[in-house]
């Protein structure tokens, strides 16, 4: 039985890997009365993006469990332009995502500890079983619909809060 729980685990790795051994869902879980996201049922929160004196906000869905960030988006057919997906990662790790059973593409922001993007992949290929890396240690990832960053103008060295 614990062989299939695992299995089933493993076939619902989205676009994200699982977090690393010692996670704490509390790294970055909002107040209980944060309104919820009606497909996913995850706490929504705000999320500013600020690069060259502009800020940008989005409404956030925070994955902060292993089952949570294992799913990630997938299966979502579409995303509003201000919307997106966060994951925390408690202790920050060199993260790599995928994008497996993803429909849509995705922008994949990776967030050093300093709240600073580190790098973007950008416009992930949906269904693409290419990792995607930071290219340094990692307390978040957000991802975005896909070209929604340079639309925007954010580019590393940004600044993310929540």
């Amino acid at each position: 039985m614990r062989i299939l729980q695992i299995a089933a685990l493993l076939a619902l790795a989205a676009c994200s890997s699982p977090p690393a051994q010692g996670s704490s869902p509390a790294a970055a879980a909002p107040e209980a009365s944060q309104p919820k996201h009606p497909v996913s049922g995850l706490q929504i929160i705000p999320l500013t993006v600020t690069q060259d004196g502009k800020a940008h906000r989005f409404k956030v869905e925070v994955a902060s469990s292993p089952e949570e960030q294992a799913r990630g988006l997938m299966f979502r057919r579409e995303m509003a332009p201000d919307e997106g997906m966060l994951f925390p990662r408690t202790p920050p790790d060199l993260a790599s995502f995928w994008m497996k059973n993803t429909v849509i593409p995705l922008d994949i922001v990776f967030i050093g500890s300093d709240r600073r993007i580190i790098n973007i992949e950008a416009n992930a290929e949906p269904y693409s079983l290419e990792p995607r890396r930071s290219a340094g240690l990692t307390a978040a990832v957000l991802e975005l619909n896909g070209g929604r960053a340079a639309e925007l103008g954010i580019e590393p060295g940004a600044r993310v809060d929540w």
